[in-house]
């Protein structure tokens, strides 16, 4: 899985953090990308999903935008309950 995200140093201030912690808690292995500060240059964001925000999670083929619609995919990818 590769979870694109912002810059933000830390897990607890941002919508990409709470993706980020809910991963490592499920024990899930992942990689982080962190994108250009400035939407306008998150090309690779855009390609993929047709907008500019983050976070956006790909596993494999799929690729989840919104923190929201990704802990409902990792709910129901582990079938545990969202958050």
């Amino acid at each position: 899985m590769i979870l694109y995200r912002c810059r933000t140093p830390t897990n607890w201030l941002c919508r990409c953090g709470t993706v980020a912690r809910r991963l490592q808690k499920s024990g899930i292995d992942f990689e982080e990308v962190h994108v250009a500060q400035r939407r306008s240059q998150r090309l690779e964001i855009l390609e993929l999903t047709g907008q500019t925000w983050v976070p956006v999670l790909v596993d494999g083929e799929e690729v989840v935008s919104d923190s929201h619609r990704i802990l409902e995919y990792l709910s129901s990818r582990d079938g545990s309950r969202a958050p």
